[in-house]
């Protein structure tokens, strides 16, 4: 079963079964810095969150290791996120856990791939297996792809200033 869930300019957003969607994205940008941008506790905290002021309270970039990003928007409002890195491959492969301080108990696993396309540009695949259907249609109806696509040109600012 492969059902597109929105259509977006920048990320394919496709349901692929009940509980998993598969997100693929273009940067322009090498695999090694998507990585350093994704694993950099400092480059983290310029793009995550839409481009937000995000506090980066925790991030232990190793297997078992915890991390957890406060987003605090414009309008004074502050969301957590947290999680566990369950397996890395440096420069290929971030698998971790993701959840939200505003569901607690409902925990996604995000596995995400960086892809060398040969011409300086990366292919991110990030596939979401969620506990439950109703926790996949109720990420998707709480607008995920436009939050998504609103944090992803915020990387592609940051992957666009010199090194």
């Amino acid at each position: 079963m492969t059902t597109q869930v929105a259509s977006s300019p920048k990320a394919l957003v496709t349901q692929t079964s009940e509980r998993e969607l598969r997100i693929e994205r273009i940067f322009n940008a090498s695999r090694e810095r998507v990585w350093r941008a994704m694993t950099d506790p400092a480059l983290v905290a310029q793009w995550w969150g839409r481009g937000n002021k995000v506090v980066v309270e925790r991030m232990d970039v190793q297997r078992g290791g915890h991390w957890r990003f406060v987003e605090h928007a414009p309008d004074g409002s502050t969301h957590g996120f947290e999680g566990r890195y369950r397996e890395l491959k440096p420069m290929e492969l971030i698998e971790q856990t993701f959840e939200w301080d505003g569901a607690p108990g409902h925990v996604t696993v995000e596995t995400m791939t960086l892809e060398d396309l040969g011409d300086g540009r990366t292919k991110l695949v990030t596939r979401s297996l969620f506990h439950t259907a109703e926790d996949l249609q109720g990420m998707v109806g709480a607008g995920m792809e436009q939050g998504l696509n609103e944090t992803y040109a915020a990387l592609d600012r940051l992957l666009a200033r010199p090194h």
